[in-house]
Order: C-alpha cells, then structure tokens, then sequence
C-alpha cells in the first residue's frame, strides 16, 4: 500500500474541498494516485459536498422529538425552501432529531453517532444527501430538555410535516399531577413563546450584557428630562422592570388571556394539575435565526443571467 503523506492529503484537500480524514482514505483507497482519489471522493459525493459547503444554509426545517420527560429540538438547514418540502430531506431532519433525542442534544455526540438503518454516522448521511439532493445541508444545533418527573412538552409554529416546521418550542414542566394536563398546560407555554418570544426563563438568567445594555440606554434617555439624579433612578428601574415584561418568560403577560403573567399561570395550574407545578426550561429554535443571509436583487439577478446592466 503507498505511503499517504501530509503532503498529498494537503493537495487532495485544497483540489477537491472536502475534509482531511475523508481525502486520507481517498488516498489510501487509491493507492496514492491522486486523480484516482479525486474519482474515489466524488463518487461518495464528498467533493461535491464540499464544493456546495460555502453557499449560505439558511431555509430547511427546526423540528422535535420528545419522549414523556425529555425532549430534543434540532436544526437542520438548506438553501431553498424547496428542499424543505422534499421527502428524502424530511427523512434526514426526523432521524437526526431522533438520534439527538438518544444523545440528550450533545451535537457532537448526535454528529458521530450512527444514522439509523446504515452502517455510517449522522454526518456522514449528511453529505451523502447533500450529492442526493444537490444543494448545501447543515445539521446545525441541538438542545434537549429533561425533567425527573412530569413532562417535556413540544410545539411546532407553520408545520410542513409531522414535528417539523419553521419554529419548534420545548417546555419542560416539572411536576408529580397529572401528566394529560400538564401535556395541556405545556402546549399553551409552548404556543405563547412561538409568539412571545422570551430571551430567558428568569430575570437572573438574563443575559447581563443585554441588561447593561438597556440600562444605558434608558439613562441616557431619562437624563433629557432634566429630572434630579434620584428622580432619574426611578425612571431607569421602571423601564427596566418594563424590559424584564418584554423579555423574560416568567414576567410576560400570557398571550393566551392577555392579562395574567405566565409566573401566575404556571402557579394558579397547580390546583387543575393535583400537584405544584415548576417551568423548568424551554427551547425555542426559529429556522435560520443568527445565520447571515446574502440579500439578492432579483433586478440585478436576472440582469446578470441576460449579461445586461439593470435600469435605474
């Protein structure tokens, strides 16, 4: 067998883009010759992977799996929404939510694990349904949630299929009452996050950066009123204590009634439930949130498709 050195695994990576372990074996399988390893990596799809690697991922699908006390949220990312509909991607997207869920969300973890009905891992069916379908695919992220005893309950907002969607919500309810009804109660947190959109569970897991944030903003703002410096304090806390009823889960007004704030709500559902009810946790994952999108003018688009320069 020849020898691979650093060297040509170097040159096989930077002619064919695809990854160091993946060119070695290529190498390997072809005895050293490099135009042989360059067939072997396109024939497994891993060139072409790697050539769509650099186009921007952002459309595909968020979804769940949940199971009694413990739940997962994923995303998984194309570059059109088309693909997002295709049934070979649904199948990616269910089984990598399905796998993750056994891996409690650890990414890394649910990355390597094997894919279900192959002798391969997760990442690797990746790349292979990248050459299937033709277009850039990322498994993104993953997050899971458990509770000891109660439920981890999920909500998907603008469903496309079962369990996956545009936004997926967990809520992790812990408590020892009635499991139905706190299936029930979960349902309507999950929905009012989808729409509410809370940065944390607690005022104390807040991000103090973006508290700092708001406090300055709000000073500087209170110091235009001329006010004395007391007077001025004041002002900051009750913007602040506003900014905690915008952001924080268990200081929103509930969405569904629209007047009692979701602290008061899990607490009032203990008496329906038979037990105390606790919001441990939740998830929120809206597709492509924190991902750079290229912004195209279709104008200019069509204009360089009919090598033509756009009117004005």
């Amino acid at each position: 067998m020849a020898e691979v050195d650093a060297a040509k695994v170097k040159e096989l990576r930077e002619r064919s883009g695809a990854g160091m372990m993946d060119c070695k074996r290529a190498l390997t399988e072809a005895g050293g010759d490099m135009d042989k390893a360059v067939d072997w990596l396109r024939s497994k799809g891993l060139a072409a992977a790697a050539k769509k690697a650099g186009r921007v991922a952002a459309e595909g699908l968020v979804a769940v799996a949940t199971d009694k006390t413990r739940g997962v949220a994923v995303e998984v990312n194309s570059e059109t929404d088309f693909v997002a509909r295709n049934d070979k991607f649904q199948d990616l997207v269910r089984n990598v939510a399905k796998v993750a869920l056994g891996t409690n969300g650890d990414y890394d973890k649910a990355v390597g694990a094997p894919y279900p009905g192959t002798k391969h891992t997760v990442g690797d069916q990746v790349k292979e349904t990248v050459a299937a379908i033709g277009e850039n695919i990322q498994f993104r992220r993953a997050k899971s949630l458990s509770v000891a005893h109660g439920a981890v309950v999920s909500y998907i907002h603008n469903v496309i299929a079962p369990d996956m969607g545009k936004i997926a919500v967990l809520v992790a309810l812990e408590s020892t009452g009635d499991v139905a009804k706190l299936a029930a109660l979960g349902k309507q947190l999950a929905m009012h996050i989808a729409a509410a959109n809370p940065q944390s569970l607690t005022v104390e897991t807040l991000d103090p950066a973006a508290v700092e944030r708001e406090r300055a903003v709000f000073a500087e703002q209170s110091k235009a009123s001329g006010k004395p410096a007391d007077i001025i304090a004041k002002m900051v806390d009750g913007r602040l204590r506003k900014f905690y009823g915008e952001a924080v889960l268990l200081e929103q007004v509930f969405v569904i009634d629209g007047e009692t704030k979701v602290a008061q709500v899990v607490e009032n559902a203990a008496k329906d439930v038979g037990a105390p009810v606790k919001l441990a946790g939740f998830v929120r994952y809206a597709l492509g949130e924190g991902i750079e999108k290229k912004q195209e003018d279709f104008a200019q688009e069509v204009a360089a498709v009919a090598g033509v320069a756009p009117r004005r």
